[in-house]
This record gives structure tokens, sequence and C-alpha cells, in this order.
């Protein structure tokens, strides 16, 4: 399995940097946060993320996408973990476009061509308990009249309190079933959780949402095989985001170490930090493997993707997180003040580690 980037890939990954690093900093999200924005994210640098395509990178040609596929994504979404970017890139341009793709209907047909242009947003409602569990989905979708009535919860339903339309997993009795809901749609309930990590989430109720079947996405019965690939999508970009927001907190360290000194000495130069930054960079390029290796995959036969992916998902849950505590440990007292930036990348790494399945989730899976 080659792990080198395409000369493409090279490109696009350069031009993501500098657009993220130009354009969504992290004083953004500082903002989005001191405001306390109800949308939780830059509306315009949404349709700038549109224009520069990066909101179309699953999306094939004939829909207006790019078509560059999971690898390219994973690029997209390491610049953005580098700078905090905020954005329905991970709903929306992620889980949403493979959901679509993946069922490759009439609707999909239709959708696709709105997310690539940035002008609607969709959300997934999987979860609904404390822990990622999609096999313990309990909400129903009765059969009523010509169509069905959805009832159940939702919970961490990302961007779900301001996207168009959601797409729900649901049981019939012909088996687990995704359906295409629009927000707006009569007996649904959402309510906004701010998240630690200053990005919103919803709980949402629904009571007797009436559903037909030109809401159905695919075919009823059979969502369970569209919903492992959607997953499997997202926790690939998530290890990818979590693995720029690591690498950024060890170069923002490293480089604190050169310059602070104690007892007249630069604190770099002491040996027992010197071997934790070398520990830690050993960590990440391990973690940098897997996730291209679980991103390829994906590329390449998506089928067998799973061990690849709960394997980089598990490992960047580890990484990241010692990557976040050993930062702010290493920077002393100012590591637990907002001054620095450090509290901030610890607060997304620990809600990217629990979406869509944290460590322990995902090395039970590859384990048994």
């Amino acid at each position: 399995m080659g792990l080198l980037l395409t000369d493409d890939e090279k490109m696009l990954k350069e031009s993501a940097e500098g657009f993220f690093a130009d354009k969504a900093p992290v004083s953004q999200l500082r903002a989005l946060r001191d405001d306390r924005d109800a949308t939780g994210y830059s509306k315009q640098l949404w349709a700038d993320m549109a224009e520069m395509g990066f909101a179309g990178v699953l999306v094939s040609e004939e829909q207006g996408g790019f078509d560059m596929g999971f690898m390219a994504a994973g690029l997209i979404a390491e610049q953005m973990g580098r700078n905090l970017t905020a954005s329905p890139f991970l709903s929306t341009s992620v889980l949403a476009a493979t959901a679509l793709k993946s069922a490759g209907d009439e609707k999909a047909g239709k959708l696709l061509p709105e997310l690539v242009s940035g002008k609607t947003v969709m959300a997934l409602a999987v979860d609904e308990g404390r822990k990622h569990n999609p096999d313990a989905i309990e909400m129903t979708a009765s059969p009523s009249g010509n169509g069905f009535k959805l009832n159940g919860k939702k919970a961490m339903v990302v961007d779900g309190h301001m996207a168009d339309q959601i797409i729900v997993a649901a049981q019939t009795e012909d088996g687990l079933t995704l359906f295409v809901v629009p927000a707006d749609a009569q007996g649904l309930n959402a309510e906004r959780t701010i998240m630690v990590d200053s990005r919103n989430a919803a709980r949402m109720v629904f009571e007797d949402v009436e559903v037909t079947g030109e809401h159905v996405l695919g075919e009823v019965g059979k969502g369970d095989e569209v919903l492992n690939t959607v997953l499997n999508a997202g926790r690939a970009v998530l290890a990818a985001e979590m693995l720029g927001a690591s690498a950024q907190v060890f170069e923002a360290t490293n480089e604190y170490l050169k310059e602070r000194k104690q007892f007249g000495k630069i604190i770099g130069e002491f040996q027992a930090l010197q071997h934790r930054m070398a520990h830690l960079y050993c960590e990440l390029e391990l973690a940098r493997t897997a996730v291209y290796a679980a991103l390829t995959v994906l590329d390449d036969n998506p089928k067998s993707a799973a061990p690849f992916v709960s394997m980089a998902k598990a490992k960047l849950g580890s990484v990241a997180k010692l990557a976040a505590l050993e930062a702010v440990q290493l920077h002393g007292g100012m590591g637990m003040t907002d001054e620095l930036d450090i509290g901030l990348y610890l607060k997304r790494i620990r809600v990217a580690q629990e979406l869509l399945g944290d460590a322990d989730y995902h090395i039970t899976k590859i384990t048994n």
C-alpha cells in the first residue's frame, strides 16, 4: 500500500494550508466562541470553502464536484485541525455527501449539487445515548399510510441545530433505514447544545414525524451498508483532523521549549524534556501513517476499510490526547490559561475523540 501523496494531493494540501491559515485562523474560533454565535461557524468562510471546491471534494464532476476522494478530504481536514477551523465540512461534505453518493438515488442527484454550492447544510442523526453505538438504534419508523412516522430521540447531532436537512437512521419492520428529513418537519424538535470545544451539536426529538417514500435514502431495510460506509468516512476524516491539531500543538510546544528559560538555561536543553518530545514525534509519525492508510483504503477498497479506519481513529484518539496534554504541561502554568491557544486544541481533541467512537470502542472493533 503506497502512502505517498500524488502531485495533485500535494497541491491540494498546500492550497488548503494557505487558505485556512489566512481565512480561518484560531482567532476566528475565539471570536465565534466569545460572541456565542448561534450558527457556530462563519457563513462567509463556508461560502469561500465552497468556492475553493472543498465542499465538493467527494462529489462527482457530473454533479458539480471535484471527486478527489477521501484522501483529499482528509488532507483538507488535517489543515482545518491545525487552525481549529469551525465549519459544516464534516457533517455536510463528508458524512452527508458519502451517504447520498452511497445511496445513489434520485434524491442524491438533487441534493449533491446543493452541497457542492454550499447552499444546503446537512447533518447525520445516528447516536441516541451518551456514547457512540450505531448497533443500538431504537428510533422507529412505523408504517403510516403511504409512508412512515418517525418516533425517538437522537443525541450529538453535529450541526443539527442549523442544518437544512437531517439524515436519520431508524428501524423499520424490514430493518435499518435512512431517511432525509427537512429540519422544519412538523414534530421534529432540535435543541442546540454548545460543546466544550465551542462547536455546536443538537439533541433531537421526533414525535410522529411523517415521511413518505420520497424521504427514504436508498432502500427500505438496507441502510446498514450505507451507514457503515458513512461512519467509516467520518471516522477517518476526524482522525485526519486530530492529526492536524496534534501536529500543530507539537510544533508550538517545540518552539516554546527553544525560547523559555529556567534556571538560566533554555528548557529545551533538558534531556528529560527532549525525551518526551522525541517520543511524541515518533507517535505522531505512526499516527500519520495510520490516517493515510485508512484514507487510502477508503478510496481503493471501501468494503475492506473498517479495520484500517478503526485503527486510525483509535490511534489518533490516544496520540492526540497525549500531544495536547504534553503541550499543556510543558507550557507550565501558561498552558492552562485562555491567553494561549493550547487549551482550545485540547478541548477540540477531546470532543473529536468521542465523536463516532472513542479509542476503546475502536480497539474493541478491531480485536473482536
